[in-house]
């Protein structure tokens, strides 16, 4: 967890006024949240992901251990039965056996994207790349706007994004609003994919909701969930979606859409919450048309997905 986050520091940023800065000395005296933002975009190596994984086959080898009744021992020709039938039956009963996260959320995906929209959807998302970490961000423009959340871009030794299994395109980052971390990229190039923007959502509380990001350092992974409702975020100077969904590494910057594709919010961080447990939260996407205007959607916002030609 970084600094900002153990001491509730909310930026200061020059827009911001007065009765802001009042609000935000308040905010700052409220109960610590224990968010963790920087664990949605830093990578797992891949000796970690074998360790995980043979943590749940040994905690999974134990479990059964202990399971087993005592008495005599079975026949040969019964262990050789059973080592058959779990050998026709491996492509099927591994998934279940070994339920680890990103065995479950990749069965996810792959039902979700069945799904036409869905998979249209997937070419407008990107993977940012800054060097020293990897996050995810989604095209809004066909001229290559791409939002992602500002602590993904903040420490950049360098800027690649890459979109529609193409890239790298070079970026520049035009807009970036640390208190309510977000971030606008300008890619090089045009005739991107993008995703519509919902800009008056209303009240969403138990919608439910996709998603599309790059968690675990797979890339393009939808997942599904719902909104519980808002909450008083410390961290940033904005109430945060609160989402009842799995939400990992890697999901920072990834679009919240509804069941019409509509981009809606922007993870950004989880949260232990005393009443829903380990929680998603997502910045609405209001927050950033505040400051942006609808300068970076384009004028005919009125398709859910727009496919590269």
């Amino acid at each position: 967890m970084s600094d900002r986050d153990q001491n509730e520091h909310r930026p200061n940023h020059g827009d911001v006024n007065s009765d802001s800065q009042e609000d935000r000395s308040l905010n700052e005296q409220s109960p610590p949240e224990t968010v963790d933002e920087h664990d949605l975009y830093e990578n797992l190596t891949e000796e970690e992901i074998r360790e995980i994984i043979h943590e749940q086959k040994g905690m999974h080898k134990q479990t059964v251990n202990n399971s087993k009744p005592k008495g005599p021992p079975f026949p040969k020709w019964v262990f050789w039965l059973i080592a058959v039938f779990m050998v026709i039956n491996l492509g099927a009963a591994l998934p279940r056996i070994f339920s680890i996260p990103a065995i479950d959320f990749l069965q996810t995906s792959v039902t979700l994207f069945m799904d036409e929209d869905m998979q249209a959807h997937k070419q407008s998302i990107a993977l940012v790349d800054t060097g020293s970490s990897k996050g995810t961000g989604f095209s809004v423009h066909p001229e290559g706007y791409v939002i992602t959340n500002h602590h993904v871009i903040e420490d950049r030794e360098q800027l690649w994004v890459y979109m529609n299994e193409k890239g790298p395109y070079s970026a520049e980052v035009i807009h970036t609003y640390e208190e309510i971390d977000l971030a606008v990229l300008d890619l090089e190039g045009s005739q991107f994919p993008y995703l519509e923007v919902n800009e008056e959502p209303g009240d969403l509380t138990g919608q439910s909701i996709y998603f599309i990001g790059n968690p675990l350092r797979f890339s393009g992974i939808a997942n599904e969930g719902k909104i519980i409702g808002k909450t008083d975020a410390v961290s940033i100077e904005e109430d945060a979606y609160m989402l009842d969904a799995p939400v990992y590494k890697g999901n920072s910057g990834s679009p919240v859409m509804t069941e019409d594709g509509q981009v809606i919010g922007v993870i950004y961080a989880t949260k232990d919450d005393p009443e829903h447990g380990r929680i998603g939260l997502a910045i609405p996407i209001e927050a950033l048309l505040e400051q942006t205007g609808d300068t970076i959607l384009p004028k005919s916002n009125d398709k859910s997905s727009k496919e590269q030609p």
